[in-house]
C-alpha cells in the first residue's frame, strides 16, 4: 500500500519511502546543497547496492539521512557529497575535521515526483524529521556495501529488533552491527565502507534509530524509534 507522504493527489498516490508514524519535528532550517537535486543513487558505493533504493532518480531520496554539510557552506544540509577521498584513504576519516553530521532523515524526495508540487526545488528547502519520533523507512541497505569484522561485503543483512542504525556511505540506513553465523559482528568500520561521515567523539557513527520491527512480507520498511 502506498505510504502517506506529499502528493497531489489522494494518499493512495503518495510516493514517500518515510511514513511518520509518532512525528518529532518536521525540520526546514538549514539550505539544501547543489547536489541535493543532482546526486545519483547510490551516490558513492555503486556495488552491492541496496534493492531499495530507485537508481533512477536524482538527488536526495524520501527516507535517507541528512547531513550537516560544512562543506558547502556553514546553512547547509543534504546527502553525504562526495567521498571518494574517504574510501581512497581509509583510516584517515575527515569527518571529525570537516564537521560532518547526521540530523535526520528527509521526509520527501528534493527533485520531487511528476504530478507533484516541487516545494524543495522552489524553496531550497528539504524538510527532514529531527527531535525523536517513530518511523517506518522504505530506504535501507539490504547488503553490507563494506566488510563487517568477519563478514564479506555483499552479505545479505537480517535487521533484528533492537538493533542501532547508523547511515551508510550512501546515506541509506544501515545497522551498526549484523549476526554473522549466530554470533554480533562490528558493521560499523569506518576505514572499510559501512560509516558515512557521521563519527561521535567516541569514534563510532552516530545512532540514527533503534530497530523497532523489521521488514517483512506484508511492509517492507523498518520501523524503529530516531534517537537525534
Amino acid at each position: 500500500m502506498p505510504l502517506l507522504g506529499q502528493a497531489s493527489g489522494g494518499w493512495t498516490e503518495s510516493s514517500s519511502a518515510l511514513r511518520l508514524l509518532h512525528v518529532g519535528v518536521r525540520n526546514t532550517v538549514g539550505v539544501l546543497t547543489d547536489d541535493s537535486f543532482t546526486q545519483t543513487n547510490p551516490p558513492n558505493v555503486a556495488t552491492n547496492v541496496s534493492a531499495q533504493v530507485d537508481q533512477s532518480v536524482l538527488g536526495v531520496l524520501s527516507g535517507s539521512v541528512c547531513f550537516t554539510r560544512p562543506d558547502v557552506g556553514s546553512n547547509h544540509i543534504g546527502g553525504p557529497g562526495n567521498q571518494a577521498w574517504a574510501i581512497a584513504q581509509p583510516g584517515e576519516d575527515q569527518s571529525i575535521v570537516i564537521g560532518y553530521h547526521v540530523l535526520g532523515c528527509f521526509i520527501n524526495t528534493a527533485t520531487g515526483n511528476a504530478y507533484e508540487n516541487l516545494p524543495g526545488q522552489a524553496s531550497g528547502k528539504g524538510p527532514y524529521v529531527s527531535s525523536q519520533g517513530t518511523y517506518g523507512n522504505q530506504l535501507y541497505e539490504t547488503l553490507l556495501i563494506g566488510a563487517a569484522a568477519a563478514a564479506p561485503a555483499g552479505t545479505a543483512i537480517t535487521y533484528i529488533t533492537g538493533m542501532n542504525l547508523i547511515a551508510s556511505r550512501n546515506g541509506y540506513l544501515t545497522p551498526q552491527t549484523v549476526i554473522t553465523a549466530g554470533v554480533l559482528d562490528l558493521a560499523d568500520q569506518p576505514a572499510i565502507a559501512a560509516e558515512s561521515y557521521s563519527l561521535n567523539a567516541a569514534g563510532s557513527s552516530t545512532v540514527i534509530g533503534v530497530l523497532k520491527m523489521p521488514a517483512d512480507a506484508v511492509q517492507n520498511e523498518l520501523v524503529y524509534d530516531q534517537r537525534i
